[in-house]
């Protein structure tokens, strides 16, 4: 049953990833910051999807980790883009 439900989660996430990039590539907009900010949230909706309903396998717990690491690149996203908008010359 674990195994079953962790290729669920691994199967969901690249169906998830392939779906965005074909749609972003459609419209145009395929970055690697709107790819990895979709597959984030991709992870984190196949994560809540395939979680059980009772245990709490050991597999899952050692998944947030993977989610830090993904919060912490869209963080370093986000500070890169606002670090690109923000005017050079800013005096007080």
């Amino acid at each position: 049953m674990a195994t079953e439900r962790r290729l669920r989660l691994v199967y969901g996430q690249v169906l998830w990833m392939l779906a965005i990039t074909f749609v972003l590539s459609a419209l145009e907009a395929l970055s690697i910051e709107m790819f990895v900010t979709a597959s984030l949230v991709g992870f984190l909706l196949c994560m809540e999807l395939t979680a059980p309903a009772h245990a709490r396998p050991t597999w899952r717990r050692r998944l947030w980790w993977a989610v830090l690491f993904g919060l912490l690149g869209f963080a370093v996203i986000i500070a890169w883009r606002i670090l690109l908008t923000a005017p050079v010359d800013v005096t007080t």
